[in-house]
């Protein structure tokens, strides 16, 4: 199914879904994450193996009661500050956590894909996050007796990533570095695929990732959707605009400030909305 991106997000995104926008360095869905600002989705748990600018921006924007993830920050320049202040001042609401590792949030991504309740895996040994996570446990394997490591499936209610092309009919390609934006799309109860444009035959490319259109609940055409990250063969990263971050979310003012001009302001909303 074709839609604009704000029919996109009113039709798959509820309050109090998971979420999971998924990305790695290449390819973030950062309008989609906008647009889900501009319509309020309130009590959202956000997925991410890697949150950083778009999400302390859903954050500081009040659209999160928890985080799941595996490492949260500015890329190449340092933390994330809505991100700071909802955990230790619950401003503007107070945000839950719960920490895994790279290869546990992979791994659950994997089982939930396969349609398995759990993973198991050799990690977290010699870390503190079994103490902290209570989604974490042991297990004893039955053929060796090693003791190994358990982490739930992740099944997000809403999977959205963003890709260079998608045909007509809905099947999506994507190239470059990819993540776990297939493993996440096939686990989720609904998805949402943004991108850069939608032709009519997908030419094949080596190293390409392919969603065929029955897993995909809807495709929208969004130009500069993945901005300020870079899509492969459309436009590069803007680190000037990881680096303006910084400043501008430091402050609660000066955060207010930006998302009125840059999320909320006509000239924002336009340029992202999509056809």
């Amino acid at each position: 199914m074709i839609v604009s991106l704000d029919e996109g997000i009113r039709e798959l995104v509820r309050d109090g879904d998971t979420v999971a926008l998924e990305g790695f360095t290449h390819l973030i869905p950062v309008s989609a994450g906008h647009e889900i600002i501009r319509q309020g989705r309130r009590d959202l748990t956000l997925v991410r193996m890697t949150p950083d600018v778009v999400y302390d921006q859903l954050i500081g924007a009040g659209c999160a009661r928890k985080l799941v993830f595996s490492w949260g920050g500015n890329p190449g320049v340092g933390s994330l500050h809505r991100f700071r202040d909802a955990i230790q001042n619950g401003w503007p609401v107070p945000l839950e956590i719960e920490e895994h590792s790279h290869a546990g949030m992979a791994n659950r991504y994997v089982a939930g894909a396969s349609g398995l309740p759990f993973a198991v895996m050799r990690g977290y040994t010699g870390t503190d996050l079994v103490s902290h996570t209570p989604n974490i446990a042991t297990v004893e394997c039955p053929f060796t007796g090693e003791r190994l490591t358990a982490v739930p499936a992740l099944n997000p209610d809403v999977t959205i990533i963003h890709a260079q092309r998608a045909d007509r009919r809905g099947n999506v390609q994507m190239w470059g570095i990819t993540g776990v934006q297939k493993e996440a799309v096939l686990a989720a109860r609904r998805s949402l695929v943004t991108v850069e444009e939608i032709v009519d035959e997908l030419e094949p490319l080596p190293g390409q990732v392919i969603l065929p259109s029955r897993v995909v609940t809807a495709v929208a055409e969004v130009p500069g959707g993945a901005r300020p990250s870079y899509a492969h063969g459309y436009y590069e990263r803007d680190n000037g605009a990881y680096q303006a971050w910084d400043p501008i979310s430091r402050d609660r003012d000066s955060f207010a400030r930006w998302l009125e001009t840059d999320v909320f302001g006509g000239a924002g909303a336009a340029r992202e909305g999509g056809r």
